[in-house]
Order: structure tokens, then C-alpha cells, then sequence
């Protein structure tokens, strides 16, 4: 059943975002903000929770739950540390994320060369 709920709640915020492609004149790099933003948003007000027990890495793993994560860092850093962890906490929240996106793309861009297009 988990794996249901995951693919359910990741399906749901995929298609929200193809709708937002298709109906609005929003171009895929707003949609991407707008997700982050929501998921930060969501995390601060405490409705983000829930919804990441619920549907699992299908809140998790989507651009929400990276905003997520950052509201949760940056929440969790500011009880420990004061004004200092909410400039901190959001990226240390993230830290290995961020990492791996950088060397996975670092990694395709070495192997696979991109062809000019119009060729």
C-alpha cells in the first residue's frame, strides 16, 4: 500500500504540473520555483508533514518536498542555533542532495556530448 500512496501523491503533483504547462503561459522554470516555493511554504505552515508521511517519496522526492526539506532545515537550525540557523539550516538540510545533483550532472555532461541543434 505504500507504494500506492507514493505513486498516487507523486501522480497527483505531476499532473498539477503538466496542467500548469498546458493551460498557463508559465514556462517550465516558474512551474520549478512555484513547486519549490509551495514546498517551503507548505513545510512553514505545518501542512507539508502529513502529506510526506502519507504519500512517501512521492512528497518527498518531487521539487516540493526539496522545499520541504530546506523549511524543515531551516526550522530545525533556528531552535538550535538561533537567527544564524535560519541562514544555515536550509542548505545543510540539503547538503547531499545538492551534492549528488551536481556530480550526477557533472557525470552525464562528461559522458554524453549534446549536438548543436539543427543537426
Amino acid at each position: 500500500m505504500e507504494y500506492v500512496r507514493a505513486f498516487l501523491c507523486g501522480g497527483i503533483l505531476c499532473v498539477i504540473g503538466q496542467v500548469l504547462i498546458d493551460r498557463t503561459k508559465l514556462t517550465p522554470a516558474r512551474i520549478l520555483v512555484t513547486y519549490v516555493v509551495a514546498g517551503v511554504a507548505l513545510g512553514a505552515l505545518g501542512l507539508y508533514e502529513p502529506l510526506a508521511k502519507w504519500g512517501g517519496a512521492g512528497a518527498t522526492v518531487p521539487l516540493t518536498g526539496f522545499g520541504y526539506s530546506l523549511a524543515r532545515g531551516v526550522r530545525e537550525a533556528v531552535e538550535e542555533q538561533g537567527l544564524l540557523g535560519a541562514l544555515t539550516g536550509g542548505i545543510t538540510a540539503c547538503a547531499g542532495g545538492i551534492a549528488a545533483a551536481i556530480l550526477l550532472g557533472l557525470l552525464a555532461a562528461l559522458i554524453f556530448r549534446p549536438k548543436p541543434k539543427g543537426r
